[in-house]
């Protein structure tokens, strides 16, 4: 299992700076979303052609895995407007509950069944984000476009989580990121064209961003999460995920000057200790009959 925690490692890593360069505001974020999945499918589509790595089992393992994809386009598209129309710590929160989203959705639809160090975990790594990002901001969420879009986002990624769990146990990696890259492209383009987005125009740093988005917190940040995905627990997975609030309020204080208080210090200990708990095998409380 060393392998595919040090995956899951490097991608949580990757994706953390993706927040930051939505943030920017240098391209809209549906197009940002578009434009990030595209870049991706660009590099990937003709690697697994000369390869020859694309290979499907089944068609409806391949139709799932375009499901996955328009569900997770769709989760980035909203999530990026939940950032740009609101604040990151906030967006960042609500997508974030998708561990809660993923144990119900793992509880009642896969034989895997989230254990009591699962729950045990997730509750103190809520905990942790909620100290993290601060209690005010919690308790005064604006139930505005941008809080429906930051639930809806956890949501549509807790059900990718679920959908390529069961996928990856019968499609290789290449193969299903090739498919869902693919689903992701067409669905956000569709919807950008629908809805007057700008497919260009932007500035040589906003093209750059868009470069970053899909090389680094897609392509690379993807493939290592699936394949982490494939060997282990999409709930396990789902709430490892989490550190990247941590990560990413790091690199905030960094490149954007953003300010730490120790009440985050804790509540980014706190997080990543609720990780911790959900390796444990053993039960905590062994209950006596």
């Amino acid at each position: 299992m060393t392998k595919p925690r040090v995956a899951l490692a490097i991608g949580i890593i990757c994706i953390s700076i993706f927040p930051i360069l939505v943030k920017l505001n240098l391209t809209p974020g549906l197009i940002s979303a578009f434009y990030r999945m595209a870049v991706a499918s660009a590099i990937l589509l003709p690697y697994v052609i000369i390869t020859k790595q694309f290979k499907v089992t089944s068609r409806k393992a391949f139709w799932l895995s375009v499901i996955c994809g328009v569900v997770f386009g769709l989760d980035v598209g909203v999530w990026n407007i939940a950032i740009q129309q609101s604040t990151a710590t906030q967006a960042t929160l609500l997508t974030n509950l998708s561990p809660v989203w993923v144990g119900i959705g793992a509880f009642l639809f896969l034989k895997d069944k989230p254990k009591q160090n699962f729950w045990t975990g997730t509750v103190v790594a809520i905990l942790g984000m909620v100290l993290l990002v601060g209690f005010d901001l919690f308790l005064n969420l604006d139930f505005n476009l941008a809080f429906i879009f930051g639930i809806l986002s956890g949501m549509l990624y807790a059900i990718y989580m679920l959908t390529s769990k069961r996928i990856l146990g019968e499609l290789e990696v290449m193969t299903f990121m090739t498919v869902s890259l693919l689903s992701s492209v067409v669905a956000l383009g569709i919807l950008s064209y629908a809805m007057g987005e700008p497919f260009g125009g932007f500035s040589n740093a906003g093209w750059l961003v868009l470069v970053i988005q899909g090389v680094v917190c897609q392509l690379l940040a993807w493939l290592l999460i699936s394949f982490a995905t494939k060997h282990m627990r999409a709930t396990r997975v789902s709430v490892s995920l989490l550190g990247q609030a941590v990560l990413a309020s790091i690199l905030a204080w960094w490149l954007l000057d953003e300010q730490i208080s120790l009440q985050m210090v804790i509540g980014g200990i706190v997080l990543l200790f609720g990780i911790r708990l959900t390796f444990y095998e053993k039960p905590f409380f062994a209950i006596k009959k």
